[in-house]
């Protein structure tokens, strides 16, 4: 179990942040979703997945990816905020086919209902979309190359690991 944990370590990492960009989103979301922005919940949506998303940025490039690299920083945060843009329009789209194509809002649906099928399509499904497109993505155009960036070795077990292999 421990060669799985350390053989997919980076792939963990990207999971524990993705799940605090998580709770950060539907905290946004919810939070402009029933006081500023009731009328418009994609809007909402897209708002939280903009305030995850930078701290996302951080959060990978320094700890899930810390010793990815290959590209200038500047460029790096660029691709970084296209592609995560790409995503936000992939985490929206569930919601907005939802409520504007198949019409789940009132008055079809009761405001429980429209909460479920928001919470289904933008959190669930949106969320996952999102989430596969960004580690595929990041993986192949942000961060490329494997130990691109010197990191102490003091300071990461992921590099003294490999160094005691």
């Amino acid at each position: 179990m421990r060669e799985l944990l350390k053989k997919h370590r980076e792939l963990l990492r990207f999971a524990v942040v993705g799940g605090i960009s998580f709770v950060i989103t539907m905290s946004v979301n919810y939070g402009l979703k029933f006081t500023v922005l009731r009328t418009h919940p994609v809007t909402a949506l897209i708002v939280g997945v903009l305030v995850a998303t930078i701290f996302s940025y951080v959060a990978n490039r320094e700890w899930s990816f810390r010793t990815r690299g290959g590209r200038e920083r500047a460029h790096e945060a660029a691709l970084f905020f296209l592609i995560s843009g790409v995503a936000l329009g992939l985490n929206a789209l569930p919601q907005w086919f939802s409520r504007y194509v198949l019409d789940l809002q009132a008055p079809r649906l009761s405001p429980f209902g429209v909460e479920v099928a928001d919470f289904v399509s933008g959190i669930v499904i949106g969320t996952l979309l999102g989430t596969v497109f960004r580690w595929w993505a990041f993986k192949r155009w942000v961060f490329p190359e494997e130990d691109a960036r010197v990191v102490e070795v003091a300071d990461d077990p992921d590099i003294q690991d490999r160094k005691a292999a």
